[in-house]
């Protein structure tokens, strides 16, 4: 995090070179792209690639860590969903049955675990570009690539104050919990009762919430005495031009989406399922 309090962390990689709306570009094709396969290869690889351009993003460890155990959570929890309610939904798409693993109303077939296996993949794949897109891209700089490629102002400087006040919104929660634990009461497992310790949360997220309230009316205020919105355009004091590496990173990620239609159309058109 920036001194700023902002996510975006200062760099000097190749991400923090490129203009916001480079960024922006790679963040919708790369999005689109994983939308439109259900392939664990076209995963696999974009699996690849992603790691390769986290890594040359220099973006801390203990940055990514946090957010890694977030997306396997998820992943976890979506199998879950997925092998309970849905046991058998791999049938539906290849047409074989194999039977594995007995859950008393159903079986869990060898079709659905590969088709988890690939959609766990597929969310997966969203979290390099998402975390080099946040952690590389000054909220400031963000807002004025949206209103370049035709975003209004204002929906553009909603997003920036929004990315600006997560931080402060975690320090605030961070504040509150130390002071409510410094009361005694429990927040972790261990120190109470589950119905206990969910209880104890509502302590935190009132309090929360009503700051929230109260720094919206603040800002809303300032932006009014600005008259802000006034004007039909408006300046931004941290717009990037774009230079010859943006253009050259715009072409390769036009000519890689390209590639993704192409392959979608002609080569690989449904699910994969290789057993």
């Amino acid at each position: 995090m920036s001194r700023a309090q902002t996510l975006y962390i200062e760099g000097d990689s190749i991400f923090h070179k490129l203009s916001g709306v480079s960024k922006i570009l790679l963040f919708v094709l790369w999005t689109m792209i994983t939308v439109m396969f259900l392939d664990i290869r076209v995963f696999i690889a974009m699996g690849i690639i992603g790691a390769i351009m986290l890594y040359f993003s220099q973006i801390p460890w203990k940055t990514i860590k946090p957010l890694l155990w977030i997306m396997v959570v998820f992943n976890i929890i979506n199998v879950i969903f997925i092998l309970l309610i849905t046991p058998q939904y791999g049938t539906e798409l290849v047409g074989t049955n194999t039977e594995l693993i007995n859950i008393g109303y159903a079986y869990i077939n060898k079709e659905t675990l590969f088709y988890v296996l690939t959609i766990s993949l597929k969310y997966a794949v969203l979290m390099p570009i998402t975390v080099i897109f946040i952690f590389t891209t000054h909220p400031s700089e963000f807002a004025s690539s949206l209103n370049k490629i035709g975003v209004p102002y204002k929906i553009a400087y909603a997003v920036n104050i929004a990315f600006r006040y997560i931080p402060d919104v975690q320090r605030e929660y961070k504040d509150i919990l130390n002071a409510q634990q410094a009361r005694g009461l429990a927040f972790h497992k261990g120190e109470g009762k589950a119905l206990e310790i969910l209880k104890n949360y509502t302590t935190i997220f009132v309090p929360l919430v009503s700051s929230s309230i109260k720094r919206i009316e603040t800002v809303s205020n300032a932006m009014e005495l600005r008259s802000f919105g006034k004007k039909r355009k408006r300046t931004w004091y941290s717009y990037k031009k774009l230079s010859g590496l943006d253009f050259t990173f715009i072409i390769g990620c036009i000519i890689a989406f390209a590639v993704a239609v192409y392959l979608k159309n002609n080569i690989i058109t449904g699910f994969y399922y290789p057993l």
